[in-house]
């Protein structure tokens, strides 16, 4: 078999999906090649249900004709089998536990919540940005400081040094400005979560970041429709 067909690289994925940016994020980071397979979530491919028939989600890699899903731990394998480039968890384990802490913790206490801010309006809106203020401020204080622990909690990130805890939290809140523009409300708040607000910027500034994300105007307006959707349903 060809070699380049033997180690294609597939990404069955959709250009919405944060869990799917994610991947593609990884892959551009330590410079792999790969095919991407825009998936419609509302009419899953035959090929994506035969590939990833637990979950039957995206996003699903295939390397050697072999799938993985779940997007931390496709992340983890492409870290574990491509070793050129970046590492996208430390070699230490204590500093790559703390990574991984703060991944799951990102992923688990804010996609949820943040995606309740978009989808509802008035006192539920309130409340659910709330808690999305109120664990940033955990980031802020107890996050930044074990995350970039070698800067003293100074949030740096370059295309060098960016993790699977970057990775996440761009593709959380990566385009918290667009939220802002479309929902009317302050979320990331450079006064009482500096730290977050910093690292954020630093993420955006990336090449790998700027490479991967769409124009802001398209963001505003994939946001806006979704935000329309969700309330007409409501």
């Amino acid at each position: 078999m060809d070699e380049e067909i033997e180690n294609r690289v597939i990404l069955h994925g959709s250009f919405a999906s944060p869990y799917s940016k994610r991947i593609e994020l990884a892959l551009k980071l330590k410079s792999i090649p790969y095919q991407f397979v825009q998936e419609d979530i509302q009419n899953k491919s035959q090929t994506l249900l035969r590939y990833n028939p637990v979950h039957t989600t995206i996003p699903v890699l295939l390397h050697n004709g072999k799938p993985i899903s779940e997007s931390m731990f496709i992340i983890e394998y492409i870290d574990e089998t491509w070793r050129n480039g970046p590492h996208l968890l430390p070699q230490d384990p204590y500093k790559r536990s703390k990574v991984r802490f703060w991944a799951n913790y990102i992923q688990l206490n804010l996609y949820d919540v943040m995606l309740k801010v978009v989808k509802s309006q008035g006192e539920e809106q309130e409340k659910a940005l709330k808690e999305v203020k109120e664990k940033l401020r955990v980031i802020e204080k107890e996050g930044l400081k074990e995350i970039f622990s070698d800067t003293n909690g100074e949030p740096i990130v370059t295309n060098e040094t960016m993790s699977l805890v970057d990775i996440v939290m761009c593709t959380l809140l990566g385009p918290y400005k667009a939220h802002e523009e479309v929902l009317g409300l302050k979320i990331i708040d450079p006064e009482t979560v500096p730290g977050v607000y910093r690292w954020l910027n630093a993420i955006s500034q990336t090449g790998v970041v700027k490479d991967l994300s769409p124009p802001y105007e398209q963001v505003v307006e994939f946001l806006r429709g979704f935000r329309q959707m969700c309330l007409s349903r409501s």
